[in-house]
């Protein structure tokens, strides 16, 4: 049977399964559904189309659903879908979807969402992401499975984080980062490949190596940079992790890509 406080507002049609807990004070709309083991805090609001896997616990002073912040959008048509298994701490809020970018915030599954932590419209966030205390990501933002983002960091709009990828604290990202990348700076800069996700991910040594010669091999080696990148390609095509990282440079982006300072003497450049 579900728990619900006397105290805690539940609108006629939100959608709960039998075994969910809402504490005191919390709001949950119509358009809310709520799965096995969820778990609402109090002082909790929930609204407009917003799905809720289960398992997922979520603090006090959590506000999730509503439209976007988007000037000029009504938020008529703003979705939320969050996976199962998260955890998303005191006074994190998550915006629905906007109708200039098809409507959907999504949220994957085994994410952890510290204290005051923002997601903005129609981001795409993979699974076991870790966001720590105020992080902030403007709208229609991708992030990939594993990607591991430092304290009162900043994701521009648009921005596309590759799986894996390390963001340092105090950090603003503006431009999209390479799979396994490791960014920070006040303005990020690619410092490296994130070493201790790749070992703690269990990526065998040999691949680790092979990694550590290809990002040498792209971002320091002779010739252009997309001859570079074509190089590494050829020279290692049975190394998944490698090709992951060329494909995701060579495909079209919105952003311009991160690189390290030393590149021609500029964080970033366009490869499209």
């Amino acid at each position: 049977m579900a728990k619900v406080h006397p105290a805690a507002i539940v609108d006629d049609g939100a959608q709960l399964d039998s075994d969910i807990e809402i504490g005191a004070f919390s709001i949950i709309g119509a358009g809310v559904s709520l799965a096995r083991g969820v778990r609402i805090h109090s002082h909790v609001v929930v609204s407009g189309s917003t799905e809720i896997g289960e398992g997922t616990v979520i603090y006090p002073h959590a506000v999730i659903g509503g439209g976007p912040q988007f000037r000029g959008d009504p938020g008529t048509s703003a979705r939320i879908v969050i996976g199962a298994g998260n955890v998303i701490r005191e006074h994190v809020t998550i915006n629905g979807g906007s109708i200039k970018g098809g409507g959907l915030t999504r949220v994957g599954d085994r994410g952890y969402f510290m204290a005051y932590s923002h997601i903005g419209h129609d981001c795409h966030v993979g699974d076991g992401v870790t966001f720590a205390n105020g992080v902030e990501v403007g709208g229609h933002v991708m992030i990939e499975d594993g990607v591991n983002i430092g304290g009162l960091a900043a994701v521009h709009q648009y921005s596309h984080i590759g799986r894996n990828a390390f963001i340092g604290g105090v950090t603003g990202v503006t431009s999209d980062v390479i799979p396994y990348g490791m960014v920070w700076g006040d303005r990020g800069r690619l410092q490296g490949l994130n070493l201790v996700g790749l070992k703690r991910r269990g990526v065998p040594r040999d691949r680790i190596h092979a990694l550590r010669a290809a990002f040498r091999s792209i971002f320091s080696g002779e010739g252009s940079f997309a001859e570079r990148v074509a190089r590494t390609t050829e020279r290692w095509p049975d190394i998944p992790e490698i090709l992951e990282i060329t494909r995701f440079i060579q495909s079209k982006r919105k952003r311009p890509l991160c690189m390290p300072a030393h590149e021609r003497g500029d964080p970033e450049i366009v490869v499209n």
